[in-house]
This record gives structure tokens, C-alpha cells and sequence, in this order.
């Protein structure tokens, strides 16, 4: 008995490794997929000029590329943080700033399971860089650093990260995601900043999909 147990328990720990990648993978292919279709429009982009549509969990918003991660990687980003949400793609944690404005725009993304999008979350070093497209302007960022914290500690995503009561000042980055990998004892946190903001008309994605060192 105890071994027909065992082996449903790792039936199920393959399945959640395996089966939710592939079904997740094909979804934010999908969803990817069609926002590229909505961004395409006219491509007269502003910098700057973002009319965010009302976010909410349903609807994705934004494309987020790491190059570091390969230069086809590129994850759907959608309003909030829930198990439904991260399970389609990055999820924005509600309330941070908007891409591009002064603040931090922070996002959490899977380690494992769900198509992964931050598997390699720890392989990412200062200087590398983090693309946010959004319909009318691509936002540039630079990784800055990174800490590793407790579940609790939420002053990362603060405005100003770790200073929760200072005021931002400039446009800041915070990508959050479980570590070590296939545990959530402890939460691996990067940093960035906005380096260049891009018109979609001026937009070229093979121009900054070169990984430095």
C-alpha cells in the first residue's frame, strides 16, 4: 500500500514538472502571439505616451524578454499574482508602478512548473537586460543586482526597493521568484533600472537581444 502511495506521489510530482510546462508553454506562446498581433496596429508609438487599457487578471498588458534566458524567450504580462494568474504567464503585482513610469514595475514569474519563466532567474548579473513591450513603447532595463529574502520581506517591491518610505524618483524593475529552485523557503529578488525608452516605430528586437559577457 505504502508503495502504490509512493508512486502516485511521483506520478503527480512528474506531472506537475512536466505536463502543466507543456500546457503552459503552448498558452503563453498564444497569448505572446497575440499581443504582438494588438501592438502591431500603426506602430506610431510616443515615448512616454502609454494609454494603459484597465488592467485585470484576464487580459495580458505587456511582452517581458531576457535575453539572458535565450532570444526567443518572452513571457505574457498580466495584472496580478494569483496561483490562475502565474500560471499563464508573469504576473504584475498590483499596485507597483506601470512599466516605464517612475516606480517600480515589479512582476513574479514561476521557477518550476507552469512553463518556468524564471527558471534561470539566478543566472541574470548586472548590466543584463530586461524588455518591456508594451502596444505604443519598449521600455529598456538594466539589471542592477539582486538579493535573496524571505517570503515576508515585501519592502522589495516598494517603490524605492528595501526603502519603503522614501520616494522614487526614477523608473526601477523587480523581478521575484521562489528559491532555491523546487522550494519556496526563500524568494530570489533582481533589481534594474529604466536605461532607454523606444517608439514601436523605432523598434528593432535584434538590436538588444545581445547578452553581455
Amino acid at each position: 500500500m505504502l508503495i502504490t502511495a509512493g508512486v502516485v506521489v511521483l506520478l503527480f510530482i512528474a506531472w506537475q514538472l512536466w505536463w502543466t510546462d507543456i500546457t503552459a508553454e503552448r498558452n503563453q506562446r498564444q497569448l505572446v502571439q497575440a499581443l504582438g498581433d494588438q501592438f502591431a496596429g500603426d506602430g506610431r508609438g510616443t515615448v512616454g505616451g502609454d494609454a494603459f487599457p484597465e488592467l485585470d487578471s484576464e487580459h495580458a498588458f505587456a511582452v517581458l524578454r531576457v535575453p539572458r534566458f535565450g532570444a526567443d524567450f518572452a513571457q505574457p504580462v498580466i495584472e496580478g499574482v494569483e496561483a490562475s494568474v502565474l500560471s499563464l504567464g508573469v504576473g504584475h503585482y498590483e499596485g507597483t508602478a506601470r512599466p516605464g513610469a517612475v516606480g517600480n514595475f515589479a512582476v513574479a514569474g514561476h521557477r518550476t512548473t507552469y512553463g518556468r519563466p524564471f527558471h534561470d532567474i539566478d543566472t541574470l548579473v548586472r548590466g543584463d537586460r530586461l524588455i518591456v513591450e508594451t502596444k505604443p513603447t519598449i521600455y529598456v532595463y538594466e539589471v542592477t543586482g539582486h538579493e535573496i529574502v524571505r517570503p515576508w520581506q515585501t519592502e522589495v517591491i516598494a517603490p524605492v526597493p528595501d526603502e519603503p518610505d522614501t520616494r522614487a524618483t526614477r523608473a526601477l524593475i523587480t523581478l521575484t521568484s521562489c528559491h532555491p529552485k523546487y522550494s519556496a523557503t526563500y524568494r530570489y529578488i533582481v533589481h534594474g533600472r529604466l536605461v532607454k525608452t523606444i517608439p514601436r516605430a523605432e523598434w528593432h528586437l535584434a538590436d538588444w537581444t545581445t547578452v553581455k559577457g
